[in-house]
């Protein structure tokens, strides 16, 4: 835990699955948290560790020194902060919200022009890591080195990266969302070349262990395996969405990610939006 002189007062604002174990680490840590969620009823665990609710995100800011978004995208951080919101000179803000690198640029002017210390934090990994403390973690801007003991709480210390921009963190993040969706793509069609030449999907994940897909079969192997997709690590319409930022932030064809996009657009539409990404395999042979 902090020191008192260390403890901070935050405004969390944005309580989804990564949302609420970012601000239990910052809980944990002895900081004052004030949690404000667009749908109500995702604080109790934070209100039983010390966390305070706030029934709108400008109550939630008042006095706080510092601004913590983890919210579903850009229209969101429009919607919340930039239109809604008027931080403090000095304060604070630290954006994990996956957004593209044109988006984290507007943001940085928009904090820029009221003396807000803007940095695009968002994060590499699912929600064990969070949990563990032990996710990939890109600190972008000119205040980047200030956030860094707050985003160390959940990172890993050989993950974390601080960069000179906003937009470069944003950047970041894509493309590491970029290979785990195209990863993922792979092993579904690994799968379907074992099945048709005889395969098992146990034959086909013990094969690919030590391979470029062996890393991607480890870590959703047994979604696969079981066919079972209901506990979500990262969520099909939050791919799906950061598929969308990709494309529109490369300059260059991406064609395994668009092959990617399309399962789970399917999946989307098949109404598993809110279940694990892996439910694009539910499909496939076992």
């Amino acid at each position: 835990m902090n020191p008192p002189e260390a403890r901070s007062t935050i405004a969390f604002l944005g309580l989804g699955r990564m949302g609420r174990v970012l601000a239990g680490h910052l809980v944990e840590a002895g900081h004052h948290v004030r949690v404000w969620n667009r749908t109500p009823g995702r604080d109790g665990d934070l209100l039983a560790a010390g966390a305070t609710s706030a029934s709108s995100p400008a109550q939630a800011l008042e006095g706080a020194d510092v601004l913590v978004t983890a919210l579903f995208g850009p229209p969101a951080v429009r919607e919340v902060v930039l239109d809604g919101l008027s931080p403090a000179a000095g304060t604070l803000w630290i954006d994990v919200t996956t957004i593209s690198p044109a988006d984290a640029d507007e943001h940085a002017r928009w904090a820029a022009e009221r003396g807000v210390d803007h940095v695009h934090s968002p994060v590499v990994g699912s929600l064990g890591p969070a949990a563990d403390r032990s996710l990939g973690v890109l600190a972008g801007g000119p205040a980047a080195e200030r956030a860094v003991p707050f985003v160390s709480l959940w990172a890993d210390p050989d993950r974390l990266q601080v960069l000179p921009e906003a937009s470069a963190a944003a950047t970041g993040k894509l493309v590491a969302n970029l290979a785990l969706a195209v990863s993922f793509q792979g092993l579904v069609e690994a799968v379907r070349l074992g099945a048709s030449g005889g395969l098992d999907v146990e034959q086909v994940l013990t094969t690919l262990k030590g391979t470029g897909l062996g890393p991607i079969a480890a870590m959703k192997g047994q979604n696969v395996r079981t066919g079972q997709f209901g506990d979500t690590q990262f969520s099909t319409d939050l791919l799906l969405k950061d598929a969308g930022l990709m494309v529109d932030t490369s300059r260059f064809p991406l064609p395994a990610l668009t092959v990617a996009a399309q399962g789970l657009l399917a999946a989307q539409r098949a109404g598993h939006g809110d279940d694990d990404f892996s439910v694009v395999a539910r499909d496939e042979p076992r």
